[in-house]
């Protein structure tokens, strides 16, 4: 199974100061639990603050009561480094961001870029659900 790593910023929701959900973020976290074998969150936001929007974010009914739970990943430097993820193989995990200078170049391929949710924060995005299709034709792939 293959493992995915969510940014939070500009990625799920606009960001950690507004919180405000980026359109089909249940739906879109649903599908992920559904689909891979390990969720993860991997932001630049520290994880007492991922902790507490991920609890707001449950209790206004925009995320699944799991999603606070998620495991967080600590890291430090210029990129996101998928090898500071524990326990995973680099062709067993894909990481999504709004952010390319957030990856580690010569990771790039385990990247799926959505564009950032900015202002004036559309409730007509529909960014997460071409992320589910794109999402699909990657796991195809990855079998």
């Amino acid at each position: 199974m293959v493992t995915i790593a969510l940014d939070l910023e500009g990625t799920l929701i606009s960001n950690a100061v507004s919180q405000i959900p980026r359109p089909g973020l249940y739906d879109f976290l649903e599908y992920c639990n559904e689909q891979f074998s390990r969720i993860l969150i991997y932001t630049a936001v520290n994880e007492s603050t991922f902790r507490e929007v991920a609890r707001v974010l449950v209790e206004q009914g925009n995320a699944p009561s799991w999603f606070v739970n998620l495991e967080y990943v600590e890291w430090q430097g210029n990129y996101k480094d998928l090898l500071f993820v524990p326990d995973i193989e680099l062709d067993r995990i894909v990481i999504v961001d709004d952010r390319e200078e957030y990856i580690k170049p010569k990771q790039k391929h385990r990247w799926l870029p959505i564009p950032g949710y900015d202002y004036p924060y559309s409730s007509c995005d529909r960014e997460l659900y071409n992320l589910i299709k794109q999402l699909s034709g990657f796991l195809t792939r990855q079998k």
